[in-house]
């Protein structure tokens, strides 16, 4: 026996706290405002607190209901995306995707709608986390996509995307006309962008091409995708994957700054990983063999 209040209350006040209007709640969930109010009040003598300061028709949340809310925001979105899960047709089937935010923004995104063309039967159904996900423990996700390494468990299989090139990209208008400055001179002189989660630092690539790094200040981002596209922006260069930015550098938004007498880094940066016992499902099978394919097409180019 679960304990917790009624869901109906939980619902009420999700709507009331959410649209911080009893009447707005009431629209929303076809009940009265006095019906809304009087759910409130129940639910306030259960936890035995306020959970709305109320003042001239208006309710605001106290810190404890905005607690509350947030937590009750995920379980609903849950609840939401399950329901729909039973309502496809018989015969589809609902794959449930995590991956590290910038792939899932700069790559995989864009590349869906042809997995979803060629298996019709299979639904995404698609989260992001920078952390790695443990699917040893969370269970509602199928198969996940790290940033940086996979985690190691015995009940886990793991796939490599691959190699992926790590090199300097920026703005074509910062270069000016070709040729006016060697590449080396170009990253020696121009703005720098920190990418903070990458495994190359600007550090390591100065290192490498024996040269001096430039004291100073620099741009900094929590996510690949926000370097690069400050990159795009002419803030600097940033260090980062081709295959992140190669929407950008197809597109001519970015260029990469490369010579013989410079270094190539390549590092596999992200890994796919299953629960064992169920990488044989055709679902889950099927987006392993086309997420390989199209990293490897990828890695080709």
């Amino acid at each position: 026996m679960r304990r917790m209040p009624n869901f109906v209350l939980l619902r009420a006040f999700e709507a009331a706290a959410r649209l911080e209007s009893f009447a707005l709640a009431a629209q929303e969930l076809h009940r009265t405002p006095s019906a809304i109010s009087h759910q409130i009040r129940e639910l306030e003598d259960y936890f035995g607190r306020a959970l709305f300061l109320r003042a001239n028709r208006r309710v605001e949340p106290t810190p404890e209901a905005r607690r509350l809310l947030d937590s009750l925001s995920r379980v609903f979105d849950v609840v939401e995306a399950a329901c729909q899960e039973v309502a496809l047709a018989p015969e589809a089937q609902v794959l449930a995707v995590h991956c590290a935010p910038s792939l899932a923004t700069q790559w995989l995104g864009p590349r869906l709608a042809d997995f979803a063309h060629a298996h019709g039967d299979v639904a995404i159904r698609l989260s992001t986390g920078a952390q790695p996900l443990d699917l040893a423990r969370v269970r509602e996700i199928d198969v996940a996509i790290s940033y940086g390494h996979a985690l190691e468990r015995a009940e886990l299989q793991t796939w490599a995307l691959g190699p992926e090139r790590i090199a300097p990209l920026c703005s074509p208008a910062l270069l000016g006309r070709p040729g006016s400055m060697s590449p080396a001179d170009a990253v020696a002189t121009l703005p720098l962008i920190e990418s903070q989660l990458s495994p190359l630092s600007w550090g390591d690539w100065f290192a490498a091409c024996a040269l001096q790094p430039r004291a100073g200040t620099r741009a900094s981002f929590d996510r690949a995708a926000l370097a690069i596209s400050a990159a795009v922006d002419g803030i600097g260069v940033v260090l980062e994957s081709t295959r992140l930015a190669g929407r950008e550098l197809r597109r001519g938004d970015l260029v990469e700054i490369a010579a013989p007498e410079l270094p190539v880094f390549e590092r596999p940066l992200h890994f796919l990983s299953c629960r064992r016992g169920e990488a044989a499902q055709p679902r889950i099978a099927a987006f392993r063999d086309w997420l390989l394919a199209q990293a490897a097409a990828d890695g080709a180019r």
